[in-house]
């Protein structure tokens, strides 16, 4: 969905540059240029970024909207359309193998959010518009639709905000805590508090409701996504949009401590290198647009490799992007 715009003007940042410099052989060989670390931050380095999806289709469907992504299985990705289509994508090129449409029990579309791949192959997917969260088969029927607690319902059945509930969704290492974040605070909470709520899987296969916790967001930005590391923490994508300064996107890790969420910044992809990228509209960064979706792909040199997914809101001003970024966490 689209992020909400500020009400105050951010300062234009200006993208950090990775220094290069140069090595020295031992003997009379010659210098050699040490490859570019293109670092965001200390914690982050940028490793890539694929337009190659912007403004396409595949079997008729538009490739776009993409508001959630997922490591499948067999070593393809998973790509969530909030406009009710399932993607799988080539894990190297990033091209469509495949789509799936999606629906709730009435055959309506989904405002769909976030997305996990079960180890046995199905789809747990959230939807802001209950908000709800629902199973789903690889070839999509539902098989199961989890328990929300009233609170969480969007208004007037609970205190959500219209297009400000369930946008994050993962699997916690041992595949039996799902957790689901909130993108807003609920009518009535302080305004940079949003509520990450869990379940547990039962011996059965089946989920219910688990503990809930607070998390406090950076001044005017929401929550667009989550997804756990191995060890159990949590990366949290925090978004703004202020119009005619453009997008705001910082990478967090939280950890759980009782029944709070502590962060610390790993980096404001503000600071990271253009790489050449362009923008449609302006940005503090022309390779920044509306991040919402984020995967861990796997682990190099220590480091998580972590993929970034951008929702274009099918907007001609706005591009389907997809960044490659190196963690440490």
């Amino acid at each position: 969905m689209r992020p909400r715009t500020l009400r105050t003007a951010l300062a234009t940042l200006t993208a950090g540059l990775a220094a290069v410099g140069c090595l020295t052989a031992a003997g009379p060989a010659a210098a050699q240029e040490r490859p570019p670390r293109n670092d965001c931050s200390p914690a982050v380095s940028l490793t890539g970024f694929s337009d190659t999806l912007d403004k396409t289709t595949h079997d008729g469907t538009y490739v776009g909207n993409l508001s959630a992504l997922a490591r499948d299985r067999h070593g393809s990705r998973a790509a969530l359309s909030d406009r009710s289509a399932l993607f799988r994508l080539d894990a190297r090129t990033l091209k469509p193998r495949g789509v799936t449409p999606l629906a709730d029990e009435s055959g309506a579309a989904l405002d769909a959010e976030g997305l996990v791949v079960s180890r046995d192959g199905t789809y747990l997917v959230s939807s802001e518009t209950e908000p709800s969260v629902r199973r789903y088969s690889r070839t999509g029927e539902i098989l199961d639709r989890l328990p929300v607690p009233d609170a969480l319902r969007t208004a007037p059945a609970g205190r959500a905000q219209a297009n400000g509930s369930f946008e994050g969704l993962t699997l916690l290492p041992g595949g039996r805590t799902l957790l689901a974040s909130m993108e807003y605070p609920l009518v009535g909470d302080p305004a940079d508090l949003v509520r990450f709520q869990t379940w547990q899987r039962t011996g059965r296969g089946d989920f219910r409701l688990g503990a809930q916790y607070a998390y406090r967001t950076d001044t005017g930005l929401g929550v667009s996504e989550v997804t756990a590391t191995p060890d159990g923490r949590l990366l949290v994508l925090e978004r703004g949009f202020t119009s005619g300064v453009g997008n705001t996107v910082r990478l967090y890790l939280a950890d759980r401590r009782g029944g709070t969420l502590g962060k610390t910044l790993l980096a404001d992809l503000a600071d990271c290198p253009s790489l050449g990228a362009t923008a449609k509209q302006p940005q503090p960064n022309p390779l920044l647009d509306n991040f919402e979706g984020m995967a861990v792909t796997g682990r190099s040199k220590g480091r998580l490799e972590v993929l970034i997914v951008s929702d274009d809101n099918q907007n001609a001003a706005q591009t389907t992007r997809f960044l490659r970024l190196r963690v440490r966490a």
